[in-house]
């Protein structure tokens, strides 16, 4: 079957506006529906599949995201590569709400999510050092450099279970082992794309300081109004970011990601 998307992207549900003449495609995979159905388009020349991790109506909340069944819709259409924006708190002063940050490392806290697509008879032990693509992270610097943006590098996001949002004490051990955001989904998202041999990309974009900045009484703790309003104040430049990147790609690619379960299987 030809390929029907090359890039991947999750979000939420006001990037519906991003797709022009986009139609929308049924996708069931061995692990159950993904969470809506994918729109299918064409930009800067590239076929893109875009897929609302939550739900087109948030229904699903972080810890009953169909992780699984959304990452292997993505593959079933033939997408190599993924981007997957998503809202963080940020855990530093220096990052402030509305910048984005290119994570390049995570640490999971989150609790009995399906994490592997490798249940067995065949072991699976997927190398995940370097987390996230090098080259997306590259196009993606380039990107928010061009455009002018407030970006930082790099980062850690440390990744709770939700749906709650964490205790001040919580927030401060994360803040003090010198992570740098804080998010909800990013685990096992990145993991079961790697599973699959996709490249990932991880923009986050901080909305709040988490639980409060410590020294500074006048920052509050995060709402989910809060981080509504923000995110949707940034969505046409995330937007504009995400073009800009599907323009800075290479058409090849270049990192070890496609080549994730060569060394990965264990056998007798």
């Amino acid at each position: 079957m030809k390929p029907k998307a090359e890039i991947g992207v999750f979000g939420g549900s006001g990037f519906y506006k991003f797709f022009k003449g986009a139609r929308e495609l049924a996708v069931q995979t061995p692990f159950g529906a993904p969470s809506a159905k994918v729109t299918l388009s064409e930009i800067q020349g590239k076929r893109v599949a875009f897929l609302p991790r939550h739900g087109v109506h948030h229904e699903f909340p972080p810890h009953r995201v169909p992780y699984r069944a959304n990452i292997m819709a993505f593959k079933e259409l033939g997408v190599s590569r993924v981007i997957a924006p998503n809202a963080v708190g940020s855990l530093k002063a220096e990052i402030r709400p509305g910048d984005f940050v290119f994570c390049d490392q995570f640490v999971n806290f989150t609790s009995g999510r399906e994490d592997t697509f490798y249940d067995g008879p065949e072991t699976t032990h997927v190398a995940m050092a370097q987390p996230y693509c090098p080259q997306m992270r590259e196009a993606g610097i380039e990107a928010a450099r061009k455009m002018g943006l407030k970006f930082h590098k790099k980062g850690t996001v440390v990744v709770i279970q939700g749906p709650r949002f964490s205790t001040t004490a919580e927030s401060r051990f994360f803040s003090r082992q010198g992570w740098d955001v804080i998010n909800m989904t990013q685990y096992p998202e990145a993991v079961l794309a790697r599973e699959k041999e996709l490249c990932y990309l991880n923009i986050s974009l901080a909305t709040d300081y988490d639980a409060g900045l410590e020294g500074d009484p006048s920052v509050k703790p995060v709402s989910h109004e809060e981080v509504i309003k923000v995110f949707n104040s940034k969505m046409e430049g995330l937007r504009r970011l995400i073009v800009e990147i599907l323009k800075t790609l290479p058409q090849k690619r270049t990192c070890g990601c496609g080549s994730a379960l060569a060394h990965a299987r264990m056998s007798a």
